[in-house]
């Protein structure tokens, strides 16, 4: 976390948490949803409006977390600002050397895959589990050609969340 945000937390402990403004597609883009975005429906089909500003997008990726609850979190300063997820905590990229990434840089090490019954690919790793990009897919299969991957196991993705501690939608949470 940032020593500005540390900073922030300690000047203004009290600040309301913030629910629904800010998702994660299942291609690792972060979107701000406006309350028009919101009134329009979940985010899975409301997505708002793609960030594009890199030391913006930079900052909420240092700035990452995640609760008790499993619910994920930017730290905005004095203000938690939930994340909603579109599929999982972290999209990872495998680069050609195979090397695997979070959507917010972190490199990371697979403990094993994942093969969900629409044939989308995760990883599991100390972060958590994370859903392969889809233009990684190919670069994936190919390294599990030539052995450098375990074999995946089969899941159901609906499972996921509960199976691996991940809340998708704090918002819907709050709301029970």
């Amino acid at each position: 976390m940032d020593d500005i945000v540390k900073q922030a937390l300690a000047k203004w402990p009290n600040v309301p948490d913030c629910y629904g403004w800010l998702g994660l597609d299942a291609r690792g883009h972060w979107y701000l949803r406006d309350t028009a975005t919101q009134a329009s429906g979940p985010f899975a089909q409301a997505k708002g409006q793609k960030l594009a500003h890199e030391k913006l997008i930079a900052f909420i990726g240092r700035n990452y977390a995640v609760d008790g609850r499993g619910c994920w979190f930017f730290q905005n300063g004095p203000q938690r600002v939930y994340v909603e997820l579109e599929a999982t905590p972290f999209i990872y990229r495998i680069g050609c050397d195979g090397a695997v990434r979070t959507q917010t840089g972190q490199e990371v090490v697979s403990e094993r895959c994942l093969l969900d019954e629409e044939g989308r690919v995760y990883l599991v790793s100390p972060l958590g589990v994370g859903l392969v990009h889809s233009l990684d897919v190919p670069v994936f299969a190919q390294a599990l050609e030539q052995g450098r991957w375990p074999d995946p196991i089969d899941v159901n993705a609906a499972d996921l969340p509960g199976h691996y501690g991940f809340v998708l939608s704090p918002e819907a949470l709050q709301r029970m």
